[in-house]
């Protein structure tokens, strides 16, 4: 009879902050053609003739204002989501990044080990994206037919548009939303605006109004689309007016276009209209992590003060809250029993 296990992906964290691991680490993500998808010798170009000449050093130094005495935060945390998931589901649970160790084949493996045959992969990002879930089936289905052929993987989904997720994401938040806010401000993580139109099938976004449609035939692929639907599906639970509510995109690199608004100009404009306690949150991850923890708290704090905003209050991911973890095991087993219907 088969065994069943789970295997949580996340994005990837450098193994130290020494410049050298962080070097090595930005030049596999980089390199990834979902991430840059520029032709491969332009991207080499661009990834090693340039951006690692200078980038690993400021990212070195970025990255030990966030590391804390265990490790990685995204690594720390997710390793504490998988403890806790595992008292609560009866199969095997191992974590793999995307990037780095431990890594895809690293985490199936484990599993592979165990006597696993039969596994529930889940990308933990609650928008598709090109660049996050997109890569990630890619790399584990390339591992799979390359190593493990006698291994059946079923996907979590992306899960932005399901209540339960949203119910969490809209709890976590009230907890932690200050009584005099002025705005709330959703930062998602940004991408190049052709990546949107490349992961369109459908060829039916017009990254305009298409957006904000009940329906559109992109949606399902859409991740400008999905991060405004999850702000819409929060707010309602929050019961918040949307003049009171702001949607923004970091981490934006190169001079490429991509999505708007950005996360770093609103913040330093938006205290000239009358915003002076704003209080932010980071849904498109689920972890805390460099982009969360130093971009947006520290950097971003800096720049709304400096711009003449007064209060500024960082609304932590869901991270391993308990809330959350019944969410990944509802998500999981709905995963697991499908292996049955096959």
């Amino acid at each position: 009879m088969a065994k069943k296990g789970i295997l949580l992906i996340n994005l990837g964290s450098p193994r130290s902050t020494a410049v050298e691991d962080v070097k090595e680490y930005l030049d596999e993500f980089l390199m990834d053609e979902k991430v840059i998808d520029y032709r491969w010798i332009f991207r080499a170009l661009l990834v090693q003739g340039i951006i690692l000449k200078t980038r690993p050093a400021k990212s070195a130094e970025a990255y030990k204002t966030v590391w804390t005495d265990e490790g990685s935060p995204l690594i720390v945390i997710t390793e504490k989501i998988r403890k806790k998931l595992q008292k609560r589901i009866d199969v095997p649970v191992e974590i793999g990044m995307r990037y780095a160790e431990p890594s895809i084949e690293t985490g199936i493996r484990n599993l592979v080990e165990k006597g696993i045959t039969e596994i529930v992969l889940f990308p933990l990002y609650p928008q598709y994206a090109m660049s996050t879930t997109e890569t990630v089936i890619e790399k584990a289905e390339e591992i799979r037919k390359k190593k493990f052929p006698g291994v059946r993987i079923n996907y979590v989904q992306p899960f932005y548009n399901r209540d339960l997720y949203t119910d969490c994401l809209a709890e976590s938040i009230r907890e932690k939303l200050p009584e005099d806010f002025d705005a709330l401000l959703f930062s998602y993580h940004g991408v190049p605006e052709r990546h949107i139109y490349k992961t369109d099938s459908t060829k039916t976004c017009n990254m305009n109004d298409c957006c904000y449609k009940d329906t559109n035939p992109s949606h399902s692929f859409c991740y400008r689309h999905q991060c405004f639907n999850t702000t819409d599906r929060v707010i309602r639970k929050l019961e918040l007016s949307k003049d009171k509510v702001i949607v923004s995109f970091q981490s934006r690199l190169g001079k490429d276009k991509w999505i708007e608004p950005y996360t770093d100009h609103t913040l330093e404009t938006i205290p000239q209209k009358g915003i002076k306690n704003l209080a932010i949150v980071c849904p498109a991850f689920v972890s805390d992590c460099l982009e969360t923890l130093e971009e947006i708290s520290v950097e971003g704090k800096e720049q709304f003060l400096e711009a003449g905003g007064e209060k500024f209050t960082y609304i932590p991911c869901l991270n391993d809250e308990d809330r959350w973890i019944e969410v990944i095991r509802v998500l999981c087993e709905e995963q697991l029993n499908q292996f049955y219907l096959i």
